[in-house]
Parts: structure tokens; sequence; C-alpha cells
């Protein structure tokens, strides 16, 4: 494995690490927040090992444009493409402070131990794609 490919598999790693925590410290919106953290880093990996055209992976939060970058998103089931979209908003929205109570209220601590079930999921099926 590359540098730059280890590099952002590691950041990815910690990533999901870090949303478990945040889970045990109850800290719901942060589980959200870096949950799409893991994903986003984990598809950057990908683009820096599949895609010459990029000296560095783009620089954009989407994770469906990411997925298309890292030339995955046709390879992804219809569960994956659907979870990048739930985790999308959880990412830009839960920076500011308008959003953060109307996503919070919606994070429970069920719904986040769910949403770090889905995202150690994709992120193995990402890894598999390395």
């Amino acid at each position: 494995m590359n540098k730059r490919v280890e590099y952002w598999i590691k950041l990815a790693d910690y990533d999901i690490e870090t949303a478990r925590a945040m889970l045990n410290s109850r800290r719901f919106l942060y589980v959200g927040f870096m949950c799409h953290q893991t994903i986003e880093k984990a598809l950057k990996a990908v683009i820096s090992r599949n895609c010459e055209e990029y000296e560095i992976p783009p620089k954009t939060h989407d994770l469906s444009k990411l997925a298309v970058c890292a030339k995955l998103f046709d390879l992804m089931i219809e569960e994956h493409k659907d979870f990048i979209d739930e985790l999308n908003p959880l990412n830009i929205e839960a920076r500011y402070p308008e959003y953060k109570d109307e996503i919070a209220a919606g994070l429970t601590d069920e719904n986040c131990k769910d949403l770090i079930l889905r995202t150690e999921e994709l992120l193995c099926w990402i890894k598999k794609q390395l």
C-alpha cells in the first residue's frame, strides 16, 4: 500500500474509533459527523490509489462525488448509495448552529449504534476495493 493510501486509511480508522468514543460519551451529533469523516477519508484513499488524474483527492466533502471520483459509485449496491446520501448532511450541517439542534434531535443512542455499524460495513467494503 502506498504512503498516500495508508495515510487516508489510518485517518479513516481513527475517525471510526472517534465515532465510537463519541457514542460512549453520548455526543450523538459527533457520532454522525465522524461516521461521515470515516467514509470521506476511505474514499479519498481509493482516489489516491486508483486515480492518477488527482495528485491529491478533490477538496470536497460530498460522498457521492467522491465515490464517483473513486470510480466506486457504479459498483456500490443501492444500500451503500442510500447510506452515503444519509451521511452527507451530517458533515456540513453539523458544523452550523442553525442545523445542530435539528440534526441532534434525530440522533439517538440506537440510531447512532446503527450509523456506526453501517459505517463499519461500508468502510470494510471500500477497503476491499483497494
